[in-house]
């Protein structure tokens, strides 16, 4: 086995798709997941190598189990998983966001991480070479909320337990799981910030951002590990940012 086998979530923008592209200029045999195929395409495009497009919700189990039958179909294995899909909303007062709107969130950011790792877990635990990695998208929200945030936050809190029972688990079966938590990437999610965004103080104040490709890097590092190490948990965020001592 020469080429190692990635499937990136949520890789048709943004993150995914810098983390997408990454790997496969690095020479990564890449999957790319997500609910629209020509946004799929683009990245493929982008990152030249062996790159499979798959359409795909990760909030639907059968949506989820079809894009690892695709995988296991394509490749039969799985070396890395970078959980990446999710979303957020609109800043809302707690006492007003509405129930669908929870769940939605809650359905993307956590059930859809949780789907896609169970399947991850099941085929790295049955192949051989056995074993593999498990990369969760997290946020600095998993540590420090944000103001009227609370579903995002409350999922992203969840992905850290999701973390770490995932490499609780995966310890027998040379399974890693680790973490990467990021703020202020510049995205288009996080174009507003330099206008100006809510403070812990409720203030509205504009606030730095780094370039995306500073955390394909990152995730570059984290998956190039042999299984024998692992990064639990790793922030990367824009220097200035209002992130330590927030609130």
């Amino acid at each position: 086995m020469t080429r190692k086998i990635a499937l990136v979530t949520g890789a048709g923008s943004g993150i995914g798709r810098a983390v997408a592209v990454g790997l496969a200029k690095a020479g990564y045999a890449v999957v790319l997941a997500g609910r629209r195929l020509a946004p799929l395409e683009e990245t493929a495009s982008l990152g030249g190598g062996e790159s499979l497009a798959v359409v795909a919700d990760v909030a639907d189990e059968a949506s989820v189990a079809a894009l690892f039958a695709r995988v296991a179909e394509k490749h039969g294995r799985l070396d890395v998983l970078f959980n990446n899909a999710g979303m957020s909303a609109p800043a809302t007062p707690l006492e007003d966001l509405s129930l669908a709107k929870w769940r939605q969130l809650v359905d993307v950011n956590l059930t859809g991480a949780f789907l896609c790792t169970q399947a991850a877990f099941r085929m790295m635990k049955s192949q051989t070479p056995r074993g593999g990695r498990i990369i969760n998208n997290g946020s600095i929200a998993a540590t420090a909320p944000r103001p009227r945030m609370i579903a995002y936050t409350a999922t992203k809190h969840a992905v850290t337990g999701l973390t770490k029972s995932t490499s609780l688990e995966g310890r027998q079966y040379d399974i890693a799981c680790g973490q990467i938590d990021i703020g202020n990437v510049h995205t288009a999610i996080a174009m507003p910030m330099v206008q100006g965004t809510l403070q812990a103080d409720f203030s509205i104040k504009p606030e730095p951002t780094f370039e995306v490709e500073h955390v394909a890097d990152a995730v570059l590092y984290m998956a190039g590990l042999p299984l024998t190490a692992n990064v639990l948990f790793m922030t990367v965020m824009a220097t200035n940012m209002p992130f330590v001592g927030r609130g």
